[in-house]
C-alpha cells in the first residue's frame, strides 16, 4: 500500500480559444475548443475534444464530457451533466471508447440547472428545464422538461413569426 496519494491538479491546458474567452478558476478544461467570448464558470470540467460555440456560457459545477459539441449562444446552467457512456454492457465502458456516444447541441439552446443530457442531438432554439433528463433527440424548437424530458410547448424557429 502506498501511503502517499498521487495528487492530480485541475488545470486549464491545451485549449484552443477564440478572443474574449473567460474561465473562472478552479476549472479543469483541457484539449478542447472554445469559441469567441465563451464564459466558463468555476468548478467546471470540459474534457478533450469538446467544441463550444461563440458566446456560450457554462455555469459552475457543470461537466462536459468528451464527444460533446455545443453551438453558439447557448446557456448551460449550474450542475448540468453530459453523459457519453450508456452502460450498454451493464456497467461502465471501462476504456472501450467505441461504446461511447456523442451529443450535439444546436445554437441558442438554454439548459437549466441540474439537467442531465444523455447522448442526444438537440436542434436550435430549445429550452431545457432545470432538472430535466434528456434521453432522446430533440428535433423541434420548444420548451422541454421532466424525466424523461418532453415537449411542454413549441417555440417559433428563427424563420417563424413570433
Amino acid at each position: 500500500m502506498n501511503p502517499s496519494p498521487e495528487l492530480l491538479k485541475a488545470a486549464v491546458r491545451d485549449v484552443r480559444c477564440g478572443p474574449g474567452v473567460r474561465i473562472v478558476e478552479p476549472a479543469n478544461v483541457y484539449e478542447c475548443e472554445l469559441g469567441e467570448n465563451v464564459f466558463v464558470g468555476p468548478f467546471v470540467e470540459i474534457q478533450k475534444g469538446v467544441r463550444i460555440g461563440a458566446r456560450t456560457k457554462v455555469q459552475s459545477h457543470a461537466f462536459v464530457c468528451e464527444l460533446v459539441t455545443l453551438g453558439a449562444d447557448c446557456f448551460v446552467g449550474h450542475g448540468v451533466m453530459f453523459v457519453n457512456d450508456l452502460f450498454q454492457t451493464g456497467g461502465p465502458a471501462r476504456g472501450r471508447r467505441e461504446l461511447w456516444r456523442s451529443t450535439t447541441v444546436g445554437d441558442r439552446v438554454s439548459i437549466g440547472s441540474n439537467a442531465t443530457l444523455l447522448p442526444v442531438h438537440i436542434c436550435d432554439d430549445v429550452v431545457i428545464g432545470a432538472g430535466a433528463v434528456v434521453t432522446h433527440d430533440i428535433t423541434q424548437p420548444g420548451i422541454y422538461a421532466g424525466n424523461p424530458a418532453r415537449l411542454l410547448r413549441p417555440l417559433p424557429g428563427p424563420q417563424d413569426p413570433a
